[in-house]
């Protein structure tokens, strides 16, 4: 799944606009390095996002297209959350 539909219906970020734009400004990282919005995600895969003031880490638990928002959290674990 691209990262940016990932980061969307993970409810990471709210729109897809959003997550984009945020990739494209080097401010979401794999594994590390700057990615683009259409990067491929895999399972396990280390995540940073950096958002205004803050950083979320996670590490990618699960990649459904169709995840509802009950759903939604258990794409995802926490690493780190800094506001």
């Amino acid at each position: 799944m691209r990262v940016d539909k990932f980061l969307k219906v993970s409810r990471i970020l709210k729109r897809r606009s959003v997550a984009n734009a945020a990739a494209d400004s080097e401010r979401v990282f794999v594994n590390g390095r700057a990615v683009k919005p259409a990067y491929r995600l895999k399972i396990g895969e280390s995540v940073r996002v950096e958002l205004g003031k803050g950083t979320i880490s996670f590490v990618v638990k699960s990649l459904n297209e169709k995840a509802g928002k009950d759903e939604a959290a258990t794409l995802y674990e926490v690493i780190n959350n800094s506001n």
